[in-house]
């Protein structure tokens, strides 16, 4: 449906249709957004999503990509190249099949945002080991340029973590024009692979930063035990007892008490950094639960830290189909509503591809994307590579 949005309006912008394309943490499908924005002089632009799928990646393509993701290291530069391919490919192939579901020709759309897979965030590197900062997501943009017919805009990370910032979490400038409310302080809350944060106070500046794990954890664990990709409905957590003593050497990383900008990924939060915090005898349930408390109550610090007096947490991503996880978070933020981002008309399901069908607008108009009020980055900075239709 169509939204009004509570941000600054922007003239300059293009109009017309985008398709944004995501993989998050998990790497649990493509989602794929077709979307519509309008100029409206002397109000707010409209922002449409017309259409929203998920299409899944092949099964073995994501094994790899998910062992890539929590610090396994690729054979070979060839193995990495080809890699870098099959990504191109299937996001082509979900953004030609999104057109296809929806009945719109690839003529009629200005450009493809393609997040691409993340398989190394590394923005502060040198806080801990004194690597380089960088962040890579593969899946050649212009592979998907010339299998699709379509410009494409990727790659939309690099420039601002080349720019001193953390190149994530990108998406607070469109949380704020689609979600703010001058009446409330609100936070949005995306529960991907990683939990993120963007703060929207109804006075001040748009900030926003990683928490930590959501469900990058919780799907791992409950594939190792069950089989299944994710925790469905957080029926296996409700199976387990928490561990209080396991949550306490959880709740020990230093990660947690690093202050903003910060961002993460896979390669901090992953399987063995779980089995390094395990005595040996805990049941694989009470793990579970333990694991969607550890999100729970570090989402909820870290918004009593840097957003007290929040009234509203509007949530997005898989996991708020977890029903047991959005208890959890509310039972630590009492006398804030959480509510999914379907309450105000925005599909929480594809909030993300919205968003990177926006970066791609952002690009093609010489805009900038990031926030540095979020990223920490220097300054406003154009994102993103353009390849040309043809």
């Amino acid at each position: 449906m169509p939204h009004n949005p509570a941000g600054p309006v922007d003239g300059s912008a293009v109009d017309g249709l985008f398709v944004g394309l995501i993989s998050g943490t998990s790497a649990d499908g493509i989602d794929a957004a077709l979307v519509r924005f309008e100029r409206r002089p002397g109000s707010r632009d409209t922002v449409e999503l017309l259409l929203g799928r998920t299409y899944a990646w092949d099964e073995a393509l994501r094994t790899r990509l998910v062992a890539l993701g929590q610090g396994l290291d690729a054979q070979s530069l060839d193995e990495l190249g080809t890699l870098d391919m099959q990504i191109a490919e299937a996001f082509a192939d979900a953004a030609l099949r999104l057109l296809d579901d929806a009945g719109v020709p690839a003529a009629e759309v200005h450009a493809i945002g393609s997040h691409g897979q993340t398989v190394r965030h590394r923005p502060d590197g040198a806080r801990f080991d004194g690597r380089r900062p960088f962040t890579w997501q593969m899946g050649d943009g212009g592979l998907i340029a010339e299998r699709t017919g379509i410009a494409t805009a990727s790659d939309f990370r690099r420039r601002d973590v080349a720019a001193g910032g953390h190149g994530a979490p990108l998406l607070p400038a469109l949380h704020a024009a689609l979600l703010a409310d001058a009446s409330e302080d609100r936070a949005v809350l995306n529960l991907g692979g990683i939990a993120n944060f963007t703060l929207l106070p109804a006075n001040g500046p748009v900030r926003g930063f990683d928490t930590g794990p959501a469900n990058c954890l919780l799907d791992a664990w409950c594939h190792r035990h069950t089989g299944a990709a994710f925790d469905a409905g957080g029926a296996f957590a409700a199976q387990g007892t928490l561990d209080a003593e396991l949550l306490a050497r959880m709740l020990e990383e230093p990660w947690f008490m690093l202050p903003p900008p910060k961002s993460t990924g896979r390669e901090q939060f992953h399987l063995p950094w779980v089995e390094r915090r395990l005595d040996g005898d805990e049941s694989p349930a009470d793990v579970q639960a333990t694991l969607l408390e550890l999100s729970a109550i570090t989402i909820a610090d870290a918004l009593r830290a840097h957003q007290p007096a929040t009234r509203r947490v509007l949530a997005c991503g898989g996991g708020v189909h977890n029903p047991r996880l959005i208890e959890r978070i509310g039972a630590h933020l009492p006398g804030v509503a959480v509510e999914s981002t379907a309450h105000h008309g925005v599909d929480p399901d594809f909030v993300e591809a919205m968003g990177f069908a926006w970066l791609a607008r952002q690009t093609l108009s010489g805009l900038p994307g990031n926030l540095p009020s979020v990223t920490g980055a220097r300054g406003p900075r154009v994102l993103g590579v353009v390849h040309p239709a043809a």
